[in-house]
């Protein structure tokens, strides 16, 4: 949006839609947008690199590891970007680190936006598979089809995003250069139509998707299994589904489908040329929801600890006091702990408890 300061305030600015100018009172993000960024920096890095390391630590990998593994480093990325930002905002909107750098930055702000929505959506999908088709699930889903499928994702979102490369630029206000999030005012509408395209492709397809896969797992949860037991029906699998269905819902609610709303709104609200009243709060829900967009990269860390066992028992292995106990297992003890593959051992947990890890 082209912003022109006010002589009269330093807190105000015009913004010029069209053929009249509208006031806005932009001094919360000032405050708002550097200290939120700063925590999710704090957080995002240590519970990120530490999720990495732990990865790492755990090979082989089996589908689930590897899905979490590529959302993990799509955080880390992610948050490595920030420092420039909360200069940004703290510096109250002076980019002093050139075009290229303005460009990345926003690159990377929407490459982990919509890769941890699919990679989200994958793991969905293969909990869903899990679920419902767990003897399809053990012998066509591997661990090399989960690498390709990140592949895949990380490539889809690239070339989706490559028009943002083309389309963000910076500009001078005053003696401030600023780094738009969008673009210059004579490429917006252009912009708009892009920018919905790919919300359409990879947010509301993708949440449409997981939408479906936790209706068909709830339905398949809830129904009573023949040959077990309601302690057996009741445990391990169905907690892990529900925690893995709360944490990924969560995620969306309160990262994903705010930003998008007020995102639209906000953009909408600009092409109409709507009264400067309703503009004024549209632009600060819409410059609240930016800092939730960005909490997601600490709240992945915990689907790794409630969704994936074998993250938390080797998180649990490093943790002073819990060595000892882990250490003090004996091989035999520890291959006769129930292995916590959904599918298996919600379809038939005797025959398979000791054998193939999750997947």
């Amino acid at each position: 949006m082209e912003t022109v300061s006010s002589p009269a305030t330093n807190n105000q600015v015009f913004t010029s839609i069209l053929n009249h100018s509208c006031r806005f009172n932009e001094e919360f993000k000032y405050i708002l947008l550097p200290v939120s960024y700063s925590l999710v920096f704090v957080f995002g890095f240590v519970l990120n690199a530490t999720a990495l390391w732990l990865f790492l630590k755990m090979r082989p990998w089996n589908p689930s590891t590897v899905y979490m593994f590529h959302l993990a480093l799509s955080d880390f990325l992610y948050v490595l970007s920030l420092p420039t930002l909360i200069y940004y905002y703290a510096n109250r909107s002076h980019w002093p680190f050139g075009v290229a750098a303005c460009k990345i930055v926003r690159f990377l702000f929407y490459a982990n936006l919509y890769c941890s929505i699919l990679l989200l959506t994958c793991i969905s999908v293969h909990r869903y598979l899990g679920i419902c088709h767990p003897i399809k699930a053990l012998t066509l889903v591997k661990s090399r089809h989960a690498h390709l499928v990140c592949g895949i994702v990380w490539v889809v979102v690239s070339l989706c995003l490559v028009p943002k490369l083309i389309f963000v630029t910076t500009s001078r206000r005053d003696n401030d250069t600023l780094c738009h999030d969008t673009t210059s005012q004579e490429f917006f509408d252009e912009y708009v139509q892009y920018s919905s395209v790919v919300m359409v492709l990879l947010f509301g397809v993708p949440f449409l998707v997981i939408v479906v896969c936790y209706c068909l797992m709830a339905r398949t949860l809830c129904r009573p299994r023949q040959g077990l037991s309601s302690s057996q029906q009741g445990a391990a699998s169905r907690q892990k589904s529900i925690k893995l269905i709360i944490v990924v819902l969560v995620v969306f609610a309160v990262s994903f489908v705010p930003f998008h709303i007020t995102r639209t709104l906000y953009y909408t609200s600009r092409i109409l040329n709507l009264n400067c009243r309703f503009l004024n709060i549209v632009n600060f829900t819409y410059k609240i929801t930016r800092p939730l967009a960005s909490i997601n990269s600490c709240i992945d860390p915990i689907l790794y600890f409630l969704a994936g066992d074998h993250y938390r028992s080797k998180l649990m292995s490093v943790l002073p006091g819990k060595r000892l106990m882990t250490n003090s297992q004996t091989p035999e003890q520890s291959q006769t702990q129930p292995n916590n593959n959904i599918a298996l051992v919600y379809k038939n947990p005797a025959p398979i408890a000791s054998g193939e890890t999750e997947r």
